[in-house]
């Protein structure tokens, strides 16, 4: 069965993005999406007879020859709602400064005949948790630059810190922790649907994520147990392709529950003895970690000092599989500089 055929057509390049970027978000390899912001090109397409299953045109480049096509939905982008504007009353008409938000569900709910099939073919959400034997591995950062790289591959992304304290905002352009004392009465008490309860809470920069928390859990009164539940949600809701989870690196009844309900497990050391001890130590408290859900990286990885992972005597009781080399930025890079790193990227493509 063919994809539905999605044209969007205005010259304002920075007005079609933010509605591109929905579309990509929410039916991304379930539509073929078109971009046209030159009026000459688009006059030149519609010489030839067309088959579109939504149109979204401005009004600069909307003529009444467009009835000609077999177009199942047009939208017109007006400024002004004059209902006798086009004399066509086949269009759609929606007022072109609104919140991107609500024009998009518009156009989602009104041609639903189309839209609707793409949307029920969405695959099981993956689960990844990023963890590491021990502190300052370097797993937040490969956590965020894991998420920036699917993001730039168009999967659609959420990046959530399941840590007891937040500290990962740094590497955000907003900081800004969650304010909403309801959010927070949520969190405390979760429903089996709290991702639908708060998801008009979900930031996106490089990729979505969950904003940070003002507090400790313990200060909040939000058992860890919330992450499980907001998670479980997320994922059954087919929002996004992923979900990135950035675990404490600790073993204990919680830690355990999102390790065993995780598609993949990314383990992230370092090169030194003490990190292959530390992570063997680790991994003795986890089963099954032979199998391919298991993906072992070395972070921060330099050729020039000993690695001791090849040391004869390093008793290593698993594999590395990708190594993220060292960068002096460390600590001070951002999310789409990551996503750039060698090493990042193959551990990408490790979990796809």
């Amino acid at each position: 069965m063919p994809k539905p055929r999605v044209v969007i057509a205005d010259a304002d390049i920075n007005y079609i993005l933010p509605l591109q970027l929905k579309f990509v978000r929410e039916f991304f390899e379930k539509i073929e999406i078109e971009v046209i912001t030159d009026i000459n090109y688009f006059n030149h397409l519609f010489e030839t007879p067309q088959k579109i299953d939504v149109l979204i045109v401005s009004e600069e480049m909307y003529s009444l020859g467009l009835q000609k096509h077999s177009i199942s939905y047009t939208f017109l982008m007006v400024e002004e709602l004059d209902e006798g504007h086009t004399g066509d009353l086949n269009v759609k008409r929606l007022l072109k400064y609104t919140s991107v938000n609500d024009i998009f569900k518009s156009i989602v709910s009104q041609s639903a005949g189309v839209l609707s099939a793409a949307d029920d073919e969405k695959k099981d959400t993956q689960v990844v948790v990023v963890t590491s034997g021990y502190g300052g591995a370097g797993k937040t950062s490969i956590a965020m630059g894991i998420s920036a790289c699917l993001t730039k591959n168009y999967k659609r992304v959420l990046y959530v810190n399941a840590s007891k304290l937040n500290m990962f905002q740094y590497m955000l352009d907003n900081k800004a922790a969650i304010s909403s004392q309801e959010v927070y009465a949520k969190m405390i008490s979760p429903t089996q649907h709290i991702y639908t309860d708060i998801k008009h809470i979900i930031r996106y920069e490089q990729f979505g994520y969950l904003p940070p928390l003002k507090g400790a859990l313990l200060s909040l009164g939000i058992h860890e147990s919330f992450f499980e539940t907001f998670i479980r949600s997320a994922q059954e809701s087919k929002d996004f392709d992923y979900i990135i989870v950035d675990m404490d690196s600790t073993i204990d009844e919680f830690t355990t529950k999102l390790i065993g309900m995780a598609d993949k497990v990314v383990v992230v050391s370092e090169q030194s003895r003490s990190s292959v001890f530390a992570t063997n130590v680790f991994i003795s408290n986890i089963n099954g970690v032979n199998s391919d859900k298991y993906i072992f990286v070395c972070n921060k990885f330099r050729k020039e000092i000993n690695n001791a992972y090849t040391s004869p005597d390093s008793n290593r009781k698993f594999s590395i599989n990708e190594y993220v080399e060292f960068y002096d930025s460390y600590g001070n890079v951002s999310c789409a500089e990551l996503s750039e790193k060698t090493g990042i990227r193959k551990t990408a493509f490790l979990i796809v």
